[in-house]
């Protein structure tokens, strides 16, 4: 079955920096792109980082492009997320995806807070 498991949250300051990571099994990673989603208090689930199969291509929500960098070591089969100059806007639950399969895992919680 399909499996991804979400790590490497936690509390940071603001301004700071945060590399999560995405463990994929169960499905072949390397043909899949691959989202980053996240959900705040009260908020709905957004997008906030697409990759391509060979991270050639990467899109990113509006808020977030020039902090976020998405990355994939299909080897692994992982997915990364780097954040830098992090904002309290960015406190959420963070999710892996692979695009077209409608599995989630249990996420991962970042919170930016002074």
């Amino acid at each position: 079955q399909v499996q991804l498991v979400e790590s490497g949250g936690g509390l940071v300051q603001p301004g700071g920096s945060l590399r999560l990571s995405c463990a994929a099994s169960g499905f072949p990673f390397s043909d899949y792109a691959m989202n980053w989603f996240r959900q705040a208090p009260g908020k709905e689930r957004e997008l906030v980082a697409s990759i391509t199969t060979f991270g050639n291509a990467l899109m990113y929500y509006d808020s977030v492009k020039g902090r976020f960098t998405a990355s994939r070591d299909n080897a692994k089969k992982m997915v990364f997320l780097e954040m830098t100059n992090l904002t309290p806007e960015d406190t959420a639950v963070y999710y892996c995806r692979a695009v077209g399969v409608n599995t989630w895992g249990q996420g991962t919680q970042v919170t930016v807070s002074s």
